[in-house]
């Protein structure tokens, strides 16, 4: 899909940073800012999308602190699979006393908080029409949670992965260094490479450009952003085969 159709569109993976909902706090959560991410999803959810997403848990703990007070990568990484645990947890409940049903979807077996996650599973929810929360990542160290995200969006065959970040998109340098940044709104996967563009880390940006998976990067603390990035093919940058 080099060329962006909106209609489309029925299922989406969001994937989401941690800090994301530690708003400016750096660490934590800003209630405030997890409500408008609610409010976000609820409104995808009104328009009929089918809706996962894949939160990472830098907003508790990151992997690179764990190595700098001398924790092991593997130890450092299992209490990071943990941290997005908490996060799912979170969003999850925030979006059921709303009424808008959400599961939480583990992907290390801990019976007590989740259910374990199977792409069987995973599609039978989101064909119910609930909002899937996938946690713990791949379920293993070394990976991120953008591998998460790659990874679900191609066993649950989702049209879109949708990548919130702090800035509006992909720009032609870091436009907080370079005022003559500009914003790309389309590239290919080919095109990132060349250019040595950061968009994710390149195991799981491989694994969507091996698998024509589309990719679009968004700035998730403006309002109405999610929404857009899917009805608007100038929102956000596109990333394509």
């Amino acid at each position: 899909m080099n060329v962006y159709h909106p209609e489309r569109i029925h299922k989406v993976i969001v994937k989401l940073s941690g800090e994301i909902l530690s708003g400016g706090r750096g660490f934590g959560y800003d209630l405030d800012t997890v409500n408008n991410l609610i409010n976000e999803l609820i409104t995808l959810k009104k328009l009929g999308y089918s809706v996962g997403v894949v939160i990472g848990g830098g907003n508790l703990f990151r992997g690179s602190i764990g190595e700098a007070a001398g924790i092991s990568r593997v130890v450092g990484d299992n209490i990071g699979m943990l941290a997005t645990v908490q996060n799912a947890l979170l969003l999850a409940d925030c979006m059921n006393k709303r009424n808008y049903v959400a599961e939480v979807y583990s992907s290390i077996q801990i019976e007590k908080f989740s259910k374990f996650y199977t792409p069987a599973r995973g599609i039978r929810s989101l064909d119910e029409g609930k909002t899937c929360f996938f946690c713990a990542g791949t379920g293993n160290p070394y990976f991120t949670t953008d591998s998460a995200a790659v990874l679900r969006a191609l066993e649950l065959n989702a049209d879109l992965i949708i990548k919130g970040t702090k800035v509006d998109g992909i720009y032609t340098a870091d436009p907080m260094k370079d005022k003559t940044a500009t914003l790309i709104k389309s590239i290919s996967f080919d095109e990132v490479l060349a250019k040595k563009l950061n968009v994710m880390d390149m195991t799981a940006f491989s694994l969507a450009r091996d698998n024509n998976m589309p990719i679009k990067i968004i700035n998730i603390d403006k309002p109405g952003m999610l929404k857009r990035a899917i009805s608007e093919k100038d929102t956000g940058s596109f990333i394509h085969p």
